[in-house]
């Protein structure tokens, strides 16, 4: 995988890190049609992201242990500190 999409998959993981998000909103940021930045698909088959649908509420996106390991190993302990919102 490039070098950009390694990034941008580790932007999207530390987005969810401080707690889920609603799938469309996921969506609208990070979803796109082009095949040289599948972030979000890449972060899928990576296992780095699931899906909940708790009672009673829409579907949620969050960071799986996998993913949250991944952060940890390849973002610096400063820029995990806080979170970060981001509009894309």
């Amino acid at each position: 995988m490039s070098e950009p999409v390694e990034a941008l998959i580790l932007d999207l993981l530390e987005w969810l890190d401080p707690s889920p998000r609603p799938y469309g909103e996921v969506m609208d940021a990070w979803r796109t049609s082009c095949p040289r930045l599948p972030v979000w698909e890449e972060a899928n088959d990576r296992g780095f992201v699931e899906r909940r649908r708790p009672v009673g509420s829409g579907e949620l996106v969050a960071l799986s242990a996998k993913g949250r390991t991944h952060l940890r190993e390849h973002r610096s302990p400063a820029t995990l500190s806080g979170s970060v919102e981001r509009e894309l």
